[in-house]
């Protein structure tokens, strides 16, 4: 079974991860502002990329029919990121994630990725309503959620962390 993906945007191409992205992956989880604002997953080799691919992105997509998609340049298929749907534990709402290599930060990438996985969230997967979960000195990401119409609605701490993050809601019934 294909797996429905996000439409493309004007500038960018979103599909489902495949284990040949585990470079992409690498490097999205070791770019430094990626440490700082979700935190280090440890993972350094493409191997451990690889495994975590398998218990994270992979899973996602068989569970739920969702997860992370890979974004690129629509006219040369250069990998960009990552945008996507997500399931945290302790939440019971799906969340929007998103992780930009930084030679492609500030050129409204992010954006328009996040608008196309909303979009295909509410059309393409009848979801309801998403949350976002962002470091709350993550300013760049917050702007981003509250362009989008996410509202700040708690702060909340994951578990098996000690830090709280913002947890942003947005409903997609129109």
């Amino acid at each position: 079974m294909k797996l429905a993906e996000p439409a493309d945007t004007g500038r960018l191409s979103l599909r489902s991860l495949t284990l040949g992205d585990c470079e992409l992956m690498l490097a999205v989880w070791n770019d430094p502002a990626f440490v700082r604002f979700v935190g280090d997953r440890g993972i350094r080799t493409t191997e451990q990329a690889r495994d975590a691919m398998q218990k994270g992105a992979l899973h996602l997509y068989e569970e739920f029919g969702y997860g992370p998609y890979r974004v690129s340049l629509r006219d040369c298929d250069t990998a960009i990121g990552i945008c996507g749907l997500f399931r945290r534990d302790g939440l019971d709402e799906p969340d929007i994630g998103y992780a930009t290599l930084p030679e492609y930060c500030g050129r409204g990438y992010a954006h328009e990725a996040c608008r196309a996985v909303v979009d295909h969230a509410r059309t393409g997967l009848a979801i309801d309503r998403l949350i976002a979960i962002i470091s709350p000195n993550n300013d760049a990401s917050i702007g981003l959620i509250r362009k989008l119409g996410f509202e700040f609605e708690r702060m909340h701490t994951m578990p098996g962390d000690d830090d709280e993050v913002c947890i942003y809601g947005k409903s997609l019934i129109n």
